[in-house]
């Protein structure tokens, strides 16, 4: 079974986006050439519409982060950095009911001191090119979203949980250490730090309903229903609008935690002026004047 075929028999997405297709870069032409869906533990896929998949593709191992695995991830985030037509990325699994569960202690065992440091770094340099995309992203959270997988997907702008997850947490102090790939810093930034502790301290885990009402998760999926079908729907909502605006704005938020409101205010007010005679502005104007939708470029 092709990448291509096994994806999409994984989820029950409407039919309007059955049309995934491999994005065209000659390294995901290489991945994609590959006989089984094992060859590729990570790869990427094009939508539609303007949406890009990046899909997690271990699902013996419940997509747990192992070399190979993070060393395809940053390749794919390197690729989709510069996508033209990415307007949108979805962080999703292959596997029906599953996200990532985390680093791959198995072959952590097997890992010497030097080797789990380089790991470490690899990861936490994985999430920041992740964090740091310039298109919007979202985590589709349809299983368990555990220790360094909670970490992944709090590095993706928005997180939609599946009706049925009940395992979302860093479980790290169980475990005899603390969350090593930015979960302390991002689950406090996004969460502030009495919830962030409570969460950290106990180790527990959290339903999708919890998730969302702690504020970890933006959405929670309908009975019946995916993460990924969810996060369609969002992606959808996000991808019609002009991408340099997307751009521009995910930059001025991102910035606004580590400024004081005028540095701030001035920040916002360079992205806004970078947009005003760019095409898809003028084509914003002429379509409201039309009564029309917009078609943007990009440019």
């Amino acid at each position: 079974m092709s990448l291509l075929a096994y994806a999409l028999r994984s989820h029950s997405t409407p039919a309007v986006w059955w049309n995934a297709r491999p994005l065209r870069s000659s390294f995901l032409r290489n991945l994609q050439t590959t006989s089984a869906s094992s060859e590729a533990e990570t790869f990427l896929e094009d939508a539609g519409k303007g949406v890009s998949f990046l899909s997690l593709n271990r699902p013996k191992a419940k997509n747990a982060i192992s070399i190979r695995l993070l060393k395809e991830f940053r390749e794919c985030l390197e690729t989709v950095h510069f996508s033209k037509s990415t307007r949108v990325l979805v962080v999703r699994s292959t596997t029906p009911n599953s996200f990532c569960a985390g680093a791959d202690l198995a072959e952590r065992r097997t890992m010497s001191k030097t080797e789990v440091d380089k790991f470490l770094l690899d990861l936490r340099g994985a999430l920041g090119k992740l964090e740091n995309l310039p298109m919007p992203t979202i985590a589709a959270i349809d299983g368990p979203a555990l220790g360094g997988g909670l970490e992944l997907a709090l590095a993706c702008d928005l997180r939609v949980a599946g009706h049925s997850v009940t395992k979302i947490g860093l479980p790290e102090t169980k475990l005899g250490i603390i969350p090593g790939a930015g979960g302390t810093q991002r689950l406090t930034r996004l969460l502030g730090l009495s919830k962030a502790k409570n969460l950290i301290f106990t180790g527990r885990s959290l339903t999708a309903a919890e998730a969302l009402e702690y504020g970890v998760v933006d959405y929670v999926s309908e009975p019946e229903t995916s993460a990924v079908d969810r996060a369609l729907v969002l992606a959808q909502e996000i991808s019609v609008n002009a991408p340099l605006a997307l751009r521009a704005a995910k930059q001025a938020i991102s910035r606004a935690p580590e400024l004081a409101l005028e540095p701030g205010l001035d920040f916002e007010r360079a992205s806004y002026e970078g947009l005003l005679h760019s095409t898809d502005r003028l084509e914003a104007l002429n379509a409201f004047k039309e009564k029309r939708a917009p078609v943007f470029k990009g440019e």
